[in-house]
């Protein structure tokens, strides 16, 4: 997945957005970035660019696009105040055209005039659109029609439509035919949209994209699904004016940003050049070790984020100040409601939007930045409205609804807006240029950047909600602002930064790359856990669920909420240890490491304790017996209870299977259950590693120790139906992972072995017992490789497991700085 690094770009809004635009510009009185001439009546926006330069250049600004209107798709990811991806634009004259170059900061080299022109010239710019020139003014200024560019597809939304390509499953709904493509007939700029100001201009465009086949989910919004308009909006920016201190990246610290290439840089420097990206925050007082900031960073809270949750984002949001007074830049940060006149798309304004889907999906962080220099123009957060009411699920299927709107520790309400709360101080943190920290639950809480799963307790013998979500920013947030924004006076930045990082190597620091898969070695580093034992969190969750499972029922359901909805709570609840086996899972074979450099005495990477490993494998054993994995015989009737509505999609991409109908099937929960950890204990890349790390240290757990204690506790523990379908599960995953095109050879041998040994013994079973009949079918399939293969390949081979991240989920590539 690609980064994406805070899309952006402008001149450092002036007024940080405190001012609504047109109050801003008619009381300075200034003259607008371009003169334009767009009336209503008239398809064509008219826009005088400056007499062209020596190179033909007739102006160079940061363009950038975001959407006004979405699609409200979940899947496809085309969300009302997205932004896209930031160009370095310039205008350059060639003969009777003006053309819309899309230069390429990304490759440079300093250096001279000749060398740097050599870096431009060897990679490829793009021409976008070419204008006719409609007149010339005096001393050579050039007047052009916009609209022909304005219209064209920037923001690359036909790809989004088509699922990044035409004819993907995902969009065509398994038709044959052409994807999405624009219609220029039916797409025109809304000239009444025009707004000019002193550094930026804003344009709103309607596009329409037309296709004959255009699939399940386009045909569930639209109202003409062969047919799709969306406001596209286009923002043309001033270049930041010089003086931007940049910040060198360190791979110790949470700031990302920019990737560029420098090909002067000298011998023995890497090529590839990392900047963090941040604002321009200026001390009043540059020497004072506290001081006011010339221009605070501001961030708006949509208008369209209903009450409470509107004002419990603008509440978390604020957590950040804590963070920059605790850096010494006094009243440097805080969060407001967005002006009644002011535009959201606005470039000057720091946004977070409220962003409504069809069904629940990520909300993200980034913004516009200056593709020269990593300067953040704009931050922009987008928050999906359906997370929350997720949450309500969550908490509602936990405690009961008799709370719901009380204010007390058990509502589920207060909670969820608690859980807003935190979501809107992380996007945010994203905004700002923080990257994520998975480590910071290992850590009482150290930072609003991990994804923290909620704090239940169990008090009395009963679930507590009282402390699910911290309520500010934790250490690692002060540590990062000050490292990411505190320049020291009189000082090399760079150098003061990576003091600052060295001192701060008691703060655990884990992020995507190591933190957001299943499989990942670092011990440290995982997604909705809580506390610094992996093995102790994921017993605590085990009981915790059955407190939850045992009170289960319609007391978790509304007034007059239908009772089918029960099945809808019961899948967060049976599957609430879902994080925590995977956080166990990641000691096995797990290797502590950190990110350190050269010289800066850190400890070297160290496997995980052969007795920490073994306790973790037992535990995530443990999560596989028939007592775990049973449900309660009087939760099976309750859970098919029935509904005539009509489907929700909302509601049934997050249930079981069913045995046929309403009929809730035991056996497909504790097939689902047991596939989340037995995916996480056979990841072949786990695998390998205990493999090699058995090799070089007998003392540590090797792949045979794990395949014996599947053998002899899961497998050979199967005492009735549920325990043979978890065995049946174990045998299909060994099966799988073995066949993996990406599994080690060594691995691969292992499983086969051990499965033609289980098949042999399987077919020698005598007797008409069910257990019985169940070992000679399952061996027969493992003597015979074509029948194996076609049980592997048969689509319900794998139960699927309803979709996670129950509470936030984002897209790594796109998000994570």
């Amino acid at each position: 997945m690609r980064v994406l690094i805070l899309a952006a770009a402008s001149a450092l809004a002036l007024t940080g957005g405190m001012v609504p635009p047109v109050a801003m510009a008619q009381s300075r009185g200034e003259a607008p970035l371009l003169s334009v001439r767009a009336d209503p009546g008239d398809a064509r926006v008219l826009v005088t660019l400056p007499a062209p330069d020596a190179e033909g250049v007739a102006g160079r600004f940061v363009y950038a696009t975001s959407l006004r209107t979405g699609l409200g798709s979940a899947d496809l990811r085309l969300d009302r105040g997205m932004v896209g991806a930031e160009q370095l634009l310039a205008f350059r004259r060639y003969g009777k055209k003006v053309a819309v170059t899309f230069e390429n900061p990304r490759f440079r080299a300093t250096g001279d005039d000749k060398v740097q022109a050599g870096g431009r010239e060897s990679f490829a710019f793009s021409v976008v659109a070419l204008l006719d020139v409609v007149e010339t003014g005096p001393g050579g200024a050039l007047t052009v029609d916009l609209a022909p560019f304005l219209t064209r597809d920037v923001l690359g939304i036909a790809d989004a439509l088509n699922g990044g390509g035409a004819g993907s499953d995902l969009a065509m709904g398994g038709k044959s035919g052409k994807g999405f493509r624009l219609a220029i007939d039916l797409s025109v700029v809304d000239n009444r949209s025009v707004k000019t100001f002193p550094d930026n201009i804003e344009i709103d465009a309607v596009q329409t994209f037309t296709s004959d086949t255009p699939g399940r989910e386009v045909e569930m919004i639209a109202p003409e699904p062969r047919q799709a308009s969306f406001v596209v909006h286009h923002s043309l920016i001033r270049l930041p004016e010089p003086g931007y201190v940049g910040r060198r990246f360190d791979t110790r610290s949470a700031a990302g940003g920019n990737v560029f290439y420098d090909y002067g840089s000298p011998l023995g420097d890497p090529v590839m050049q990392q900047v963090a990206n941040r604002f321009r925050l200026e001390k009043v007082d540059p020497a004072a070790p506290r001081s006011r900031v010339k221009k605070p960073i501001v961030f708006y809270i949509d208008r369209a984020a209903p009450e409470p949750i509107r004002t419990a984002l603008m509440e978390g949001v604020n957590y950040w100040q804590k963070a920059f007074d605790d850096a010494g830049l006094i009243d440097a940060f805080r969060a407001e409601l967005l002006p009644e006149d002011a535009d959201p798309m606005d470039v000057r304004y720091n946004m977070v939007n409220w962003s409504n889907r069809l069904t629940r999906g990520w909300s993200y962080g980034g913004g516009i930045v200056d593709p020269r220099t990593g300067e953040i123009i704009k931050g922009n957060v987008v928050i999906g409205a359906l997370r929350v009411r997720q949450d309500m699920i969550i908490f509602e299927g936990l405690v009961g609804t008799a709370a719901n709107g009380t204010g007390g520790p058990q509502d589920p309400v207060r909670t969820s807006l608690d859980r807003i709360r935190q979501l809107g101080a992380h996007e945010v943190g994203h905004a700002i240029g923080i990257m994520h920290n998975f480590a910071a639950s290992t850590q009482d809480r150290a930072s609003v950047m991990d994804y923290p799963g909620p704090r239940i307790k169990l008090t009395g013998g009963q679930i507590d909600l009282s402390d699910a979500y911290a309520l500010g920013a934790g250490a690692w947030d002060s540590f990062t602002v000050d490292w990411l924004y505190n320049d020291p006076a009189g000082a090399n930045p760079d150098a003061a930064a990576a003091a600052k990082a060295l001192a701060a190597k008691d703060l655990r620091f884990v992020t995507d790359v190591d933190g957001r898969s299943a499989d990942a070695p670092n011990p440290w580093g995982s997604m909705w856990d809580d506390g610094p034992d992996p093995v102790a969190h994921l017993d605590h969750m085990l009981t915790v669920r059955r407190v939850a499972l045992d009170r289960f029922g319609p007391q978790v359901l509304r007034a007059g909420e239908p009772l089918s909805d029960l099945r809808r709570k019961f899948v967060p609840v049976w599957l609430l240890h879902r994080y925590a086996v995977d956080a166990a899972g990641k000691l096995v074979g797990g290797i502590d490491y950190r990110y350190a450099v050269a010289g800066d005495g850190g400890a070297p990477a160290t496997p995980v304790s052969a007795e920490t490993q073994m306790a973790a494998m037992d535990a995530l054993i443990d999560t596989l017996s028939a007592t775990t994995l049973t449900v309660p015989a009087r939760l099976v009737m309750p859970l098919s209870s029935a509904t005539n509505a009509r489907p929700d999609p909302q509601y049934t991409q997050e249930v079981f299977r069913n045995s046929a109908s309403a009929a809730f099937d035991p056996l497909v929960a504790a097939d689902v259950a047991a596939q989340v950890t037995l995916d996480s204990l056979l990841a072949p890349n786990r695998l390998a590693r205990m493999v090699e790390q058995h090799r070089r240290d007998p003392a540590l757990p090797g792949l045979e120790a794990l395949l014996d204690r599947l053998q002899t506790r899961v497998i050979g523990a199967r005492s009735d139906a549920v325990g043979r379908r978890v065995a049946w599960r174990a045998v299909m995953t060994m099966a799988a992972s073995a066949r993996g095109g990406t599994t080690a050879p060594e691995v691969a041998a292992a499983l086969g072995d051990r499965l033609q040994r289980l098949g042999t013994a399987f077919r020698a079973a005598t007797g008409t017992s069910e257990d019985a009949a169940w070992q000679r079918y399952l061996g027969t399939i493992l003597g015979d490789e074509d029948r194996l293969k076609a049980e592997l390949d048969k689509r319900q081979a794998k139960p699927p497991i309803p979709p996670g991240m129950p509470i936030e989920s984002e897209w790594f590539g796109d998000i994570a700085l």
